[in-house]
């Protein structure tokens, strides 16, 4: 008999786990009056830079109208500016503003903080299976 867990019992705790780790950690947001979208479109321009509506629509898997009220949601907050393109006069590209840069900034600062006093309850060896964990996981995410 083996030690080695059941694949499709691991595979349900892990992603209830994950999922829960998820939502508490979206919870520690610099502005409560954004939506998870919201903040997710604040981060992927924050590390891919400026990008069309379309491409984040793409990005992040959503229809072309329901990206336009997600962006014009955050221009009207003052955290993303449009700024015609460079290369393309007729294309509108999205960034973020000061603000938006605060904004994130702020939000993954509380993140860490939130995450770093949890690891600071457990024990050497619990961290230490988390970081091999947290390579598996990317791994995992990145598949």
């Amino acid at each position: 008999m083996t030690d080695e867990p059941d694949t499709h019992d691991l595979s349900s705790e892990l992603r209830a786990s994950v999922i829960r780790l998820a939502r508490r950690l979206r919870a520690e947001k610099a502005d409560d009056g954004l939506t998870d979208g919201q903040t997710t479109v604040l981060g992927v321009l924050a590390v891919r830079g400026a990008q069309t509506l379309s491409q984040l629509g793409e990005i992040e898997r959503v229809t072309l109208p329901s990206m336009n009220r997600t962006v014009n949601a955050l221009v009207a907050a003052g955290y993303v500016d449009r700024h015609p393109s460079t290369d393309d006069r007729r294309k509108v590209l999205l960034a973020l503003s000061a603000n938006g840069t605060d904004i994130v900034r702020e939000t993954r600062r509380r993140r860490d903080e939130w995450l770093c006093g949890r690891l600071e309850t457990l024990t050497p060896a619990q961290r230490s299976s988390l970081s091999e964990a947290a390579a598996v996981l990317q791994g995992l995410a990145e598949s």
